[in-house]
């Protein structure tokens, strides 16, 4: 059962938080001066954060001094914030996806109690109209009984009527006794 007014929105709902578009952070702030790379001939190579163990395939190197410690720290700290603020976007996710499926809990657990309570209301009826019935086929079956007894009381009439009109008419030789007639009764 759909309930336009319930927090579940449309049927065809995934479950799944709509994919919301955002501004990616700002690596390089216009406020700041990019470190100055220059080629250098020398036989030491730049070292790299990228984890291999292998050596950097050209030969470019920071300028030596304080300026490459803090471009280094620089960029951790750039990192640092990027991955703080995709964390933080994962966790609004998850919080939005769970309040979701809170929420079309809540509405599954109105539905079912909804439904629980109809059914116990239409068990309660069905036992209501077995119970009728019951008593109306026990009253048809009395019905058919005194009916058939009505029509052999009727049966009974009808032939003792026919019997009476018949005798009167046509005397029977053994069941005239002097002037008075004999009849025999079919009910005994």
């Amino acid at each position: 059962m759909f309930f336009p007014e319930s927090p579940l929105g449309s049927p065809f709902q995934t479950g799944f938080p709509q994919w919301e578009p955002f501004d990616p952070p700002v690596l390089f702030p216009v406020d700041e001066e990019p470190a100055v790379f220059t080629p250098q001939s020398s036989t030491e190579p730049v070292s790299s954060n990228s984890g291999s163990d292998e050596p950097p395939c050209d030969s470019l190197t920071v300028t030596p001094g304080p300026d490459s410690v803090s471009v280094i720290d620089e960029r951790k700290r750039r990192r640092m914030i990027s991955n703080r603020l995709s964390a933080r976007r994962s966790r609004m996710r998850k919080q939005k996806h769970l309040e979701n499926l809170r929420s079309l809990l809540n509405g599954l657990r109105f539905e079912n109690r909804e439904r629980t309570v109809r059914v116990r209301f239409m068990a309660q009826q069905n036992l209501i109209v077995r119970v009728e019935n019951e008593h109306l086929r026990s009253e048809a079956a009395a019905l058919r009984r005194r009916l058939w007894d009505i029509r052999q009381v009727l049966l009974v009439r009808e032939l003792q009527q026919q019997l009476n009109s018949s005798s009167a008419i046509v005397p029977l030789n053994n069941n005239y006794n002097g002037g008075q007639f004999k009849h025999h009764s079919l009910i005994t």
